[in-house]
């Protein structure tokens, strides 16, 4: 397969999960698919609280159930939100995906009434800076700091841009 039909797959995994987000107050499903390197997929949507802040998004519960599983190491995210543009991860997700994920992990992004058009952009260009715990932080009161992300802001919109001519 080609690595063209392995994006559309996965986005078609990301649409199905979006099918099953609980957004009964946003009306804004999102849905996600999360590839392990060894090619293992784990779907994800959103899912709304009536308290906002205790809302879950699609890509962390993707990510939490791979961890739950024992996964570690990523390969690939498909991410599917929004209308006439695609929805990109908060900021919460970007962080806990670069626990897993180094910068140059790469998110495929479409729009749900988008299906032939979509994104790809790497972790790093969404989150040039990640937080990162130093080793040893906990136990002898290190200092936190920044994840070597490179040195400042990339160019926005550095991403690759696909078209389905299906």
């Amino acid at each position: 397969m080609s690595q063209l039909s392995d994006m559309k797959a996965l986005l078609r995994v990301a649409f199905k999960a979006a099918k099953q987000s609980y957004s009964p107050y946003s009306h804004f499903p999102v849905g996600a698919a999360l590839v392990t390197v060894k090619g293992e997929v784990f779907d994800g949507c959103n899912v709304e609280n009536a308290s906002y802040g205790l809302t879950i998004c699609a890509e962390r519960v993707a990510l939490l159930k791979a961890v739950s599983e024992g996964k570690r190491k990523f390969a690939i995210l498909a991410v599917v939100g929004g209308k006439g543009k695609a929805v990109r991860p908060c900021g919460a997700c970007l962080q806990v995906l670069s626990e897993f994920c180094g910068s140059d992990f790469p998110i495929i992004l479409a729009a749900l009434d988008e299906r032939k058009t979509f994104e790809v952009i790497l972790l790093g260009d969404l989150l040039p800076q990640a937080f990162a715990m130093k080793k040893g932080a906990g136990e002898k009161g290190q200092g936190s700091g920044v994840r070597g992300h490179g040195s400042g802001v990339r160019g926005h919109g550095s991403g690759v841009r696909g078209q389905d001519s299906e």
